[in-house]
């Protein structure tokens, strides 16, 4: 079973994509903000990070992003970067740190399935 560990702030947008993966065969893990999302994957070792780009206080997501791709021992991590903001500028800055995705806020709950598919497939 794939290990998701979804880092967004807004408990309303974590609801909906676990919603939206318990109907997959993934196992589920959530944080709420950037330091805890570190601490998490590091201790859980997640297949894939859903990982908000925009959050409060220590890390944003970019922080957090270029720290799991630094790091020898979480690097194999596929990390996605969920954001509202998707120009050009925006995703260099998401590729700089070594995301492997980016999803648009608002995506489609189809989108979140089928990118996580591509990323590290559905286990039966």
């Amino acid at each position: 079973m794939k290990r998701i560990l979804i880092v967004e702030d807004q408990a309303d947008i974590r609801k909906l994509i676990r919603m939206t993966l318990e109907f997959e065969n993934y196992e589920i893990h959530e944080a709420s903000d950037g330091s805890f999302g570190l601490r998490m994957a590091a201790a859980i070792k997640p297949d894939l990070m859903l990982l908000d780009v925009m959050m409060p206080g220590e890390l944003d997501g970019l922080q957090v992003c270029q720290r799991i791709k630094s790091d020898p021992e979480l690097k194999a991590i596929k990390v996605v970067l969920l954001t509202a903001r998707g120009q050009q500028k925006d995703r260099e800055a998401g590729t700089q740190v070594g995301a492997d995705e980016y999803l648009i806020k608002p995506f489609s709950p189809l989108q979140l399935i089928e990118t996580l598919e591509r990323m590290v497939g559905a286990t039966a």
